[in-house]
């Protein structure tokens, strides 16, 4: 017999089915706060559609995004501007990254489709000598902690739906179409594995389901 939580969640499904929002998107705002005003090359991990890409190319000099879905990677040439210093790639992070180095390498919920340990080192490799890394992730709920931000995280989801739609029923965002897997490392996991491989990095919970990762080369 389904509870009653069970049932918020499929309600929730069904109201953000009808009215979704790119909850990676609300982050990129808070992501270039983390970054220089102007910088040389830029990696975006996970390109999608092109949006953060696309962004970044107002204070790089030149953009790589790379996504392993062709699909995805045809749309983001097809929305991005010949003008914009911005290249994209089919690549599969988890074969390897493009030759760096770069001044920023960006990673918005893909680092739980890729092997967790080896994909930080290889964006640590990458990273030129003062260069930033920067993730939004998404990880397993498994605390009271966890669950307890992912129930604050539910009205404040039903309301940013209608904020961002008016109301009415709405497309879903073309970023927000890649196919996704569910996340199978804790916060607390990540926090551990993440400061083996980038001592020092910054890590935190966040609202709707993500997690932000912050490393400065030195």
């Amino acid at each position: 017999m389904p509870t009653p939580m069970s049932r918020v969640l499929r309600a929730l499904d069904r109201f953000h089915a009808a009215r979704p929002w790119d909850h990676n998107a609300h982050y990129h705002r808070w992501l270039l706060r983390r970054l220089p005003e102007r910088f040389d090359r830029a990696l975006d991990v996970g390109s999608g559609s092109g949006d953060l890409a696309r962004i970044l190319a107002a204070r790089a000099m030149s953009v790589e995004g790379i996504d392993s879905d062709p699909a995805m990677v045809a749309r983001a040439r097809t929305l991005t501007a010949p003008a914009l210093p911005v290249h994209f790639t089919v690549r599969d992070a988890a074969a390897g990254l493009p030759e760096g180095p770069f001044d920023v390498i960006t990673c918005v919920a893909a680092l739980h489709h890729l092997p967790f340990s080896e994909t930080l080192a290889r964006f640590r490799d990458r990273l030129a000598p003062g260069g930033t890394l920067v993730v939004v992730g998404v990880a397993r709920a498994r605390t009271l902690g966890d669950h307890a931000l992912g129930a604050a995280a539910i009205p404040m989801n039903v309301v940013m739906a209608l904020l961002r739609n008016g109301g009415r029923r709405a497309t879903r965002p073309t970023s927000m179409t890649a196919p996704t897997l569910p996340p199978a490392m804790s916060f607390a996991e990540i926090v551990r594995g993440a400061q083996e491989v980038l001592p020092g990095a910054r890590s935190r919970r966040r609202l709707f389901w993500r997690y932000t990762l912050v490393w400065h080369q030195e």
